[in-house]
């Protein structure tokens, strides 16, 4: 059983961070890590050829292992968003065809998903729960189900809800958009790092995510998977990188013009970055010694007295398989005013996020029991639990 990984942070002891789901604090040993790469890049004599990729591969191989992938499956990217405009880039609608998305989707792919439905002149629909519904896990899940069909082109969606953390059914939803030809990209961004998640079962086409959120990773730096529809496909730039024999420096003027295996061609010019690699090297290295099972089997037990609690004081939540131990949305009572409660909150180092009506809660394994009694004892405050 895995217990509190806080010793291996950035965390002063007197803050409550609750916001992972917004960006995670550093590891110990990725600042480590950047020290040490800092200090050599002081005299950049010491660089060889094999310098600019060794990392790179090890990066890929390690994030490969979360997703059930292989290494040449994966490209680095520097954003979401550009790893969706990879996809797009390489996906043709026919007339008539729609593409789908997720009300409340976040912007990054829903900016870019626009911008394409423009130029194929097709639609693009938003689908969500039913408006009033109880069951909002259980009916939006449903109603994904029921808007796909054979004219739906692509469906872009979150692994769970950024907002709330709402759990969508992966496998059922990929197992639909498989039958029916329609192309399925997931952000993962709130969930690989959190969650287990192989490509294979939800069979996604496409698997993007941002690597400072539950990665543990630097901010400008993110992974994809790219499935067979996007083998021989298009990048959006050419990096002198990703091509074959681009590890032979004496030769790049030959200008070969055949790419590197597998995804590689997708990668992000300057892929190598020196000082943030190795950061996210450690931090995935770090993932995978933990396992994740055992990650959201501790935050799993670390949540469940705050479950409890909000359910004594009739604040609505989701349950069963919709609900995300690690990431959710707390339904505050009508008598909190949510902005004075989050000045509140702040006043006394409780970090978390509001996000539409709710309060959104997220942790991780550096979190521990004092984080959820803190967080309880100031909502009691603002909302005395019922007798």
């Amino acid at each position: 059983m895995l217990t509190s990984q806080k010793h291996l942070f950035y965390l002063p002891e007197d803050i409550y961070y609750l916001n992972n789901a917004t960006k995670a604090p550093m590891l110990i040993a990725a600042e480590k890590a950047a020290q040490h790469v800092l200090e050599k890049q002081k005299d950049p004599s010491y660089l060889t050829s094999q310098d600019f990729f060794t990392e790179v591969s090890q990066v890929k191989s390690e994030f490969a292992k979360l997703i059930g992938a292989q290494g040449q499956d994966i490209a680095i990217i520097p954003s979401v968003s550009y790893g969706m405009s990879t996809v797009l880039h390489n996906i043709k609608a026919r007339p008539g065809q729609q593409a789908l998305t997720l009300q409340e989707e976040f912007p990054s792919s829903v900016f870019s998903l626009k911008r394409w439905c423009q130029s194929q002149d097709i639609e693009l629909r938003m689908v969500g729960p039913e408006v009033g519904s109880e069951a909002t896990g259980e009916e939006w899940n449903r109603r994904i189900l029921e808007a796909l069909n054979e004219d739906t082109a692509v469906l872009i969606m979150s692994a769970i809800h950024w907002m709330n953390g709402i759990c969508f059914d992966l496998k059922a939803i990929g197992a639909r958009c498989k039958e029916l030809g329609i192309k399925f990209i997931v952000d993962g961004t709130q969930f690989v790092g959190a969650c287990p998640l192989k490509v294979e079962d939800i069979q996604a086409d496409a698997l993007i995510c941002a690597s400072y959120k539950w990665m543990l990773g630097p901010y400008s730096l993110g992974l994809a998977y790219y499935g067979s529809h996007f083998e021989g496909g298009t990048p959006i730039e050419e990096s002198w990188m990703n091509r074959t024999n681009s590890e032979d420096f004496s030769g790049l003027t030959s200008y070969d013009p055949v790419y590197a295996a597998g995804s590689a061609r997708y990668s992000v010019g300057e892929s190598s970055h020196f000082l943030l690699m190795p950061m996210l090297l450690e931090a995935l290295k770090q993932l995978n010694s933990w396992g994740i099972e055992n990650m959201q089997a501790y935050v799993k037990e670390l949540v469940a007295p705050l479950i409890q609690f909000q359910k004594n004081l009739g604040m609505e939540s989701e349950s069963g398989p919709y609900f995300s131990s690690h990431l959710f949305g707390l339904k505050m009572p009508k008598q909190i005013d949510l902005e004075q409660f989050r000045i509140q909150l702040k006043e006394n180092r409780v970090i978390t996020a509001l996000r539409g009506n709710s309060l959104r809660v997220s942790v991780n394994v550096f979190n521990e029991e004092r984080d959820m009694q803190k967080l309880m004892e100031m909502i009691e405050q603002a909302a005395p639990v019922r007798q």
